[in-house]
């Protein structure tokens, strides 16, 4: 017979505790503990399951069914499309335009003739109709609804042909009545979740989940919600910034790491076919402390503009201030750049700066971020047609990194003629001519003369 039992859950982390206590033991949040009534039973005895078929990987079937969009930066992140039956979550600031871009999928969608759903769980519908209508999409046949209640949506579902693509806005509204907890309770996200995905897969629907950040960046909510779902996407950019980022962060049907470009305007998000000339756009050619780096995100070669400046201090303890990239990683540069090349940074504020907001986490942009530093630091601009990109370790040297030559073409695509990469280059790009460099210090003797730095401290 079926009995009700009290758990105390963590918001943070989803640990289950049987007492409350101020404090979660697994994840060591405090006041994070929810009282859930739960619902258990026990099994029927004599109850068995079925055998389980198995393949082998050379069994044939039909390849997953891909439905592209129409919106070319979109459907590169996805994969090539949206996959029949897939699960898709999106998470991102608040305001940072992921219902915006959701809408315009789903309205690209609809114009190609595809049954398409938007169900709100924070806005009325006329809402999201007065947002269409700004972004001038008020003629794309949608369905919308606003709605929190798994059962209703479940039900309608059922009850009618499905539509071939439904957007949940958002799932940390979406509740179940079989739970006491309030919408957006680990239980309850856990629980909708779950249910919405178990119905998506056997109706074919290709669903797409909004959900929450945390002020640390992270999805609220279990962090099982990204094991359940196909996909997870994350929209960044800065406010103060006109573009967007949509990065992939989990792919079943795709690649990870993908990044799709958008311009924030007046008419809503517009694709951006050429990134690198969007971050390069106002670049300052003759002054001091900048460096262009050839990176790589996910298949796409992105050219950015990395800037330094180094100040003199008149703090004890300078600042290190780093924006779009690690500061752990920006403290390192800065140590093998002293003890390895001579160049002193105490008593010296620096700050580092990747122009146009983007967060760069390749280890690739160690060389560029050197050349930035020593730049400002001699006073000495960085040849403008020049592109820089390199692992540095910490004995001082130079390390190659992938898809060198990937990077190289799209410098010389967009104008560049020089380039300062470590040695072991394979296929050089013609129109690029090439600097290899094996040491750090070979770099800096490039920008700096080694006449004018302080010997580099190491064996006698």
């Amino acid at each position: 017979m079926a009995r009700n039992a009290t758990r105390y859950v963590c918001q943070q982390c989803g640990a289950s505790h049987p007492k409350w206590s101020g404090r979660c033991e697994a994840c060591g949040a405090w006041n994070t503990l929810v009282e859930e009534v739960v619902q258990s039973s026990r099994g029927l005895k004599g109850d068995k399951g079925h055998a389980i078929s198995f393949d082998d990987l050379q069994a044939r079937g039909e390849d997953p069914k891909r439905t592209e969009s129409g919106i070319a930066e979109f459907d590169r992140v996805c994969g090539g499309g949206l996959v029949e039956g897939s699960v898709l979550l999106v998470g991102g600031d608040p305001g940072i335009g992921k219902s915006t871009l959701l809408l315009q999928v789903v309205a690209a969608l609809a114009r190609r003739g595809h049954r398409c759903a938007y169900i709100s769980g924070e806005e009325a519908s006329a809402q999201v109709r007065l947002r269409g209508q700004r972004l001038g999409l008020a003629d794309a046949p949608i369905a919308l609804a606003a709605a929190t209640s798994v059962r209703d949506i479940a039900a309608t579902m059922a009850s009618e042909k499905p539509p071939a693509v439904l957007i949940i806005d958002s799932i940390q509204t979406m509740y179940l009545d079989t739970l006491e907890s309030a919408p957006g309770t680990v239980a309850q996200v856990r629980a909708s979740a779950l249910e919405l995905i178990q119905l998506a897969k056997r109706r074919g629907v290709i669903l797409v989940l909004v959900g929450h950040v945390t002020k640390d960046g992270q999805l609220a909510g279990p962090r099982v919600l990204e094991h359940m779902v196909d996909t997870v996407l994350y929209f960044e950019g800065e406010r103060s910034h006109h573009f967007r980022i949509l990065r992939a962060v989990k792919n079943r049907f795709g690649p990870t790491d993908e990044i799709g470009v958008f311009e924030m305007t007046d008419r809503g998000l517009m694709e951006v076919a050429n990134p690198s000339s969007l971050f390069l756009g106002s670049r300052d050619r003759s002054i001091s402390g900048a460096a262009v780096f050839a990176g790589v995100e996910g298949t796409r070669p992105l050219l950015i503009e990395i800037q330094a400046l180094v100040a003199p201090s008149s703090l004890a303890t300078p600042r290190r201030t780093a924006v779009g990239w690690d500061s752990g990683r920006l403290s390192m540069i800065l140590a093998v750049l002293d003890a390895r090349c001579g160049l002193a940074f105490a008593g010296r504020d620096v700050y580092l700066n990747v122009a146009g907001g983007l967060r760069v986490q390749e280890p690739a942009v160690d060389l560029a971020v050197a050349a930035a530093l020593t730049s400002s630091m001699a006073n000495q601009p960085v040849p403008a047609d020049s592109i820089v990109f390199g692992e540095i370790g910490l004995s001082g040297e130079v390390r190659m990194v992938s898809l060198a030559e990937l990077r190289l073409k799209e410098a010389a695509k967009l104008g560049f003629s020089r380039a300062i990469v470590p040695k072991g280059l394979r296929t050089p790009s013609p129109g690029v001519t090439v600097t290899e460099i094996s040491r750090l210090s070979d770099l800096v003797d490039l920008i700096e003369p080694g006449e004018r730095r302080a010997p580099a401290r190491g064996w006698k």
